[in-house]
């Protein structure tokens, strides 16, 4: 990867079928990028994603599994491998519930740690396994992981969780690897449309986030020097500092 280019690399993100997975899916295949759709349940998505992606010229597969199944997500690095190399993990599937703490039952609570969390560590174990020299993984977080409040109680907790596994795994898959989080903020209004002025009040930048700034901050931790390792970007207009 030191290279500087992702031509003819092939990147595995999950939940590449919608929202922020497809931008970021669509935004490697620009920049040269093969790309593995990972998806749940979402095939029609998926199917017109890999319609998209091959329309620039690049090659894409779609592989489905259920990452709250331990069984099946130990499973998608090795049905990926199977089709084609992977270089690179970009773990960004998660669920997002507005529970505050005396709402959060333990259902609740297992199933963001296993999605949010335990997958991640999942992939990214079977990932290194078979990695070559230089491969990357990017774990997709939020600016509450380094932040934590009260609202979205088990979603915090479990995104806090990964920053955490972000920087561990860096120093335990160096120099091999490179690890490295996208925290972000304000990007896409809520599933239903509800963009509503609360969201961005306390955002010191005062507006949502272009998709082109969050594709431009994934394009260079998938492309900077092997050097930066470990390190959490923000991109949350400055939410996180007030």
């Amino acid at each position: 990867m030191d290279s500087h280019t992702l031509t003819n690399k092939t990147i595995l993100i999950t939940g590449a079928a919608r929202r922020l997975g497809r931008t970021f899916a669509l935004a490697c295949a620009r920049a040269g990028a093969n790309v593995a759709i990972h998806h749940a349940h979402s095939q029609a998505d998926a199917e017109s994603l890999r319609v998209e992606i091959t329309s620039l010229g690049k090659r894409a597969w779609i592989f489905q599994a259920d990452l709250s199944d331990s069984t099946q997500t130990e499973e998608l690095i090795r049905l990926v491998n199977k089709s084609t190399p992977l270089h690179v993990l970009v773990n960004s599937a998660a669920i997002f519930e507005p529970l505050s703490f005396n709402a959060t039952t333990l259902t609740d609570w297992n199933r963001h740690l296993a999605l949010n969390l335990t997958a991640p560590f999942l992939l990214s174990q079977a990932f290194a396994r078979q990695a070559d020299e230089g491969s990357r993984i990017i774990n997709i977080l939020d600016w509450r992981a380094l932040r934590p409040g009260a609202d979205h109680f088990p979603y915090t907790i479990s995104k806090s969780a990964l920053a955490a596994l972000t920087k561990s795994m860096a120093i335990a898959l160096a120099p091999k690897i490179v690890v490295n989080g996208l925290a972000l903020g304000a990007i896409l209004p809520p599933a239903g449309g509800n963009a509503s002025p609360e969201i961005i009040k306390n955002v010191p930048m005062k507006r949502w986030a272009q998709e082109p700034e969050v594709e431009q901050a994934l394009l260079f931790l998938l492309t900077s020097p092997s050097y930066i390792t470990g390190e959490i970007i923000h991109v949350d207009g400055g939410r996180n500092l007030v």
